[in-house]
């Protein structure tokens, strides 16, 4: 349930969340948060413009999608081709448009701690209701030890004052490993989320709430949901997909939620070539696809050096989505 906020903090969980003075008001959202979260997708005209009205449009489509929360500015928003001011504009708008109709999550990484706490502390004085980070890294070789990944985690956290996301992903080359993660949710009250999308998605996911009991407050998958009915068996709470088929993977999550394992199943199985598909063929591409053909944006392009879909690969993807019948292809017409 939400409930209006204008102060500077309110308190959630038993955990003060102090907002930076000068925050605007704010809806507050009852914890833990679980469910379905996706990735909104950030639409470019034709020649590669931000499409802010097509951004409107996704929002209110993934609203209607029936999601539990929306994340912007990850990596399926194509977050890497922004610019800083672009970022502002989109995490403004999207935080202004979603209208506390559903909690949204910015992801913030950035390998200068005090850049990610910068982006994080904006972040929440817009509105938002998380926050999301991976663990610091640049290239393929330039990380930080343990040590330092805490104090950038925590460094982080007090900027922001909302609860944070950590996304552990092969895409950093940093290997996060369970013991490092539960010290992170014993010793750091507002980073007890964590988004869990590398091999063997569920073992990591059943040995984390296994470490950490109840300070793993938010155990996640991503990776467009391809491995969810082995990581809802393992304990995950929460899902992280793209924007293409949300409203399928909720009735799964919901009937799964319902303790009707073997309906969760037929569900999943019924939409799960499209996420092969999605996940294995097209990348975040399918998205945005799939919301061109449905009338929620205008375009599907992405920037350079990205590359649209391959016709076949297309044509595939589209004939997948008609037999799953997502919200996504039907919401504009």
């Amino acid at each position: 349930m939400a409930i209006s906020c204008c102060g500077s903090s309110a308190t959630r969980a038993g955990i003060q969340i102090n907002r930076p003075s000068g925050a605007r008001a704010v809806t507050t959202f009852a914890r833990p948060f679980s469910g379905v979260f996706p990735v909104a997708p950030t639409p470019f005209t034709d020649s590669g413009e931000l499409d802010l009205d097509g951004q409107r449009r996704v929002i209110d489509c993934m609203v209607d999608q029936g999601v539990d929360g929306i994340c912007i500015l990850a990596n399926y928003s194509e977050q890497f081709v922004l610019t800083d001011a672009e970022r502002d504009t989109l995490g403004d708008l999207c935080l202004e448009h979603t209208a506390g109709r559903v909690p949204v999550m910015v992801t913030c990484s950035h390998f200068s701690t005090r850049i990610a706490s910068e982006r994080a502390k904006r972040a929440a004085a817009a509105g938002a209701s998380l926050v999301m980070l991976m663990p610091p890294y640049h290239g393929a070789l330039l990380k930080v030890d343990e040590n330092a990944m805490f104090d950038h985690f925590a460094r982080v956290a007090e900027a922001a004052g909302v609860p944070v996301m950590v996304q552990d992903a092969p895409l950093s080359g940093v290997t996060l490993p369970v013991p490092f993660l539960a010290r992170l949710a014993r010793e750091l009250p507002l980073v007890r989320y964590f988004k869990i999308e590398v091999p063997q998605a569920a073992a990591k996911l059943r040995a984390l709430i296994a470490a950490g009991g109840d300070t793993i407050e938010g155990p996640f998958d991503g990776e467009e949901a391809i491995t969810l009915m082995p990581d809802l068996d393992a304990g995950a709470t929460g899902t992280m997909s793209s924007a293409l088929l949300p409203d399928l993977i909720r009735l799964v999550f919901d009937a799964y939620r319902a303790g009707e394992r073997d309906k969760a199943r037929e569900g999943y199985a019924r939409i799960l070539p499209l996420i092969n598909y999605e996940n294995r063929q097209c990348g975040l591409r399918a998205a945005k696809t799939v919301m061109k053909e449905g009338g929620v944006i205008k375009s599907d392009a992405v920037r350079h050096p990205l590359e649209a879909l391959a016709p076949a690969t297309r044509a595939e993807l589209l004939e997948l989505a008609r037999e799953a019948n997502p919200l996504a292809l039907r919401w504009g017409h």
